[in-house]
């Protein structure tokens, strides 16, 4: 199963929301279709960013790339319910190197 990782920037929450509820959001967006590894939390240039990692079946490579995109697209929704985000990257693991989707 080829494995993508999800990085999203959050530059606020929401008014209401505890900081928690971000990571949660992301988490059950992605688990919703895909098996996630792990995640963190990172702190970027002083910037908040989510780091999910989680598998995609099996499939042709464009479709697994679009698959992964469109997941993460979803888990970028889910999160600016609770939160303000940024930037949004999908990697691709590819012989031991993460490589933008």
């Amino acid at each position: 199963m080829p494995s993508f990782q999800t990085k999203l920037k959050i530059t606020g929450l929401k008014p209401g929301n505890a900081p928690e509820s971000v990571m949660a959001a992301a988490v059950e967006a992605l688990e919703s279709r895909h098996h996630v590894e792990s995640n963190q939390l990172d702190i970027v240039g002083g910037v908040p960013q989510l780091s999910l990692r989680f598998t995609v079946d099996d499939r042709d490579y464009l479709g697994e790339n679009h698959e992964a995109r469109t997941s993460a697209a979803m888990m970028r929704d889910a999160v600016e319910r609770v939160a303000l985000t940024g930037s949004l990257y999908v990697l691709r693991r590819s012989r031991g190197r993460w490589s933008p989707v």
